[in-house]
C-alpha cells in the first residue's frame, strides 16, 4: 500500500460568495483518523444543490428570507476554510483507535448524515452533514466515523456509486415522510435533477406510479428511467395539463422547485393527499392559501437528509440492483470551478460527478464529456 501523504489536494470553501471563494490547494494537511474513524482515500465525490447554497449564504433566515445563512439555521456548524463534499466513494487506507485493521482495503460508500443521536433514533431533528460540519469529500483524503463508511461490493464504477448517497437518501425520506404506497400516483418536480430522477425509480421500488414535471428536451430520457409521463413546467395550465396526462387523481407531490408553482401543486393534489419538499429551486418564498389546505385536509411534509433506517435500505437497493445510476458526466477536482459551473446550468440529467486528478484515468476520464 502506497504511503499516506504529508499534504494533499483538496478545494476549500473560504468563505460565503461567488465561486472565487472556491479554492483549490496543494498543501492541505492530510486528516489522521481518531479512535473510532477511518481514512478513506477518495475516488469520486458526487455534487449537489447544498453546495451551491452552502457556498452562497442562500438559506435566510426565519425572520429575514434573504438573510446570509448557512445550512442549520441559526446553530451553524460551518467554519471556514471547509472542505464540502457528501457524495463520497473511496478506499480505506487506515484506521482509527478501535476500528479492526481488516477495514483497510475495503471499498465503502459514506453515509454524510452526523446524526447527533444514538444508535436506534431516527429523529433528525439535531441532524448535521459531513462536508458542512466536519470536511468532506472534495479531497484526496476523508476523514469520517467507522459506521458512516459502508462497505460496497457492488460492480458499480466508483463514478456511478458516488451519484447515490446524497440525492437518494433525500429522495427515500421524502417518500418516507409522504408516506407514497403501492399503486399511488406521485408527481415529481425537477425531476430531471438528483432528487427527482432518484424520487422516479424510488417509487417504482414502492410499486408506485411517478410522474414527471420537466422542461422541453427530457421527456423521453424521464421516461426512460421510470417515469409514466411527462408534464412540461411551463405549461399555460400546469393544473389543466396534469389532469390531462396523468391517469387518474395525484396523491403524492414531492416537490423540488416551489416558487410560483407552488399553489397550483397543492390545487393539483386529492383531498386528503401529501406534499413533501426538500428543496426550492424555484424560489424559497411561496404564497400560500391557507384555506386550499384545511379544506383539502392536505399534509405539509417538510424533509432533509434523512435517518440511519433509511440509508441502509439505499445500500440494499444498491446490492441488489434495485436504482441504478444517473452519472451525466465527470470533473477533475483541479476544474472544480467548471464542474460548479455545469452544475448550476442544470442541462444535464441525473448527476455530475468530480475525481481527483491522481485517479482521473482509471475512475474519472471513463465517464467524461467527450
Amino acid at each position: 500500500m502506497a504511503a499516506i501523504p504529508e499534504v494533499m489536494k483538496a478545494v476549500q470553501l473560504v468563505g460565503h460568495g461567488d465561486l472565487d471563494q472556491l479554492v483549490y490547494r496543494d498543501d492541505v494537511p492530510t486528516p489522521a483518523p481518531d479512535a473510532g474513524e477511518v481514512l478513506i482515500d477518495v475516488y469520486a465525490c458526487g455534487m449537489n444543490n447544498t453546495d451551491v447554497w452552502v457556498r452562497e449564504g442562500a438559506y435566510g433566515s426565519e425572520t429575514d428570507a434573504a438573510e446570509v445563512s448557512t445550512w442549520r439555521r441559526g446553530r451553524s456548524t460551518l467554519t471556514f476554510p471547509r472542505i464540502q463534499g457528501t457524495d463520497t466513494v473511496g478506499r480505506i487506507v487506515n484506521v482509527g483507535e478501535g476500528v479492526p485493521t481488516g477495514r483497510i482495503g475495503q471499498r465503502v460508500m459514506v453515509d454524510f448524515s452526523i446524526y447527533n443521536r444514538p444508535e436506534g433514533d431516527d429523529s433528525l431533528a439535531d441532524i448535521d452533514y459531513i462536508g458542512h460540519g466536519r470536511d468532506g469529500g472534495y479531497a484526496e483524503y476523508v476523514v469520517v466515523p467507522s459506521e458512516n463508511a459502508y462497505e460496497i461490493t457492488s460492480g458499480i464504477s466508483d463514478a456511478e456509486l458516488a451519484t447515490f448517497c446524497c440525492a437518494y437518501l433525500t429522495a427515500e425520506q421524502m417518500l418516507d415522510r409522504a408516506r407514497l404506497g403501492q399503486d399511488e400516483r406521485v408527481l415529481v418536480t425537477g425531476a430531471s435533477g438528483g432528487v427527482g430522477s432518484a424520487i422516479i425509480q424510488l417509487a417504482r421500488v414502492r410499486g408506485a406510479v411517478p410522474y414527471a414535471v420537466t422542461s422541453a428536451g427530457k421527456e423521453d430520457a424521464l421516461r426512460r428511467i421510470g417515469a409514466q409521463d411527462v408534464v412540461l413546467r411551463d405549461a399555460p395550465d400546469l393544473v389543466a395539463e396534469v389532469e390531462r396526462v396523468v391517469d387518474g387523481p395525484v396523491d403524492v407531490v414531492a416537490d423540488l422547485v416551489a416558487g410560483s408553482m407552488f399553489n397550483d401543486l397543492l390545487r393539483i393534489l386529492r383531498p386528503e393527499g401529501r406534499y413533501t419538499t426538500a428543496g426550492a429551486i424555484g424560489g424559497p418564498v411561496v404564497d400560500l392559501d391557507l384555506r386550499t389546505m384545511y379544506l383539502k385536509q392536505l399534509e405539509l411534509h417538510g424533509s432533509s437528509q434523512g435517518t440511519r433506517t433509511a440509508f441502509r435500505r439505499l445500500v440494499r437497493y444498491i446490492e441488489d440492483g434495485a436504482i441504478r445510476p444517473l452519472l451525466d458526466r465527470t470533473f477533475r477536482l483541479s476544474d472544480f470551478h467548471e464542474a460548479q459551473t455545469a452544475f448550476m446550468a442544470k442541462s444535464y440529467i441525473g448527476k455530475l460527478v468530480v475525481v481527483p486528478d491522481r485517479h482521473w484515468d482509471d475512475v474519472g476520464a471513463p465517464h467524461a464529456a467527450s
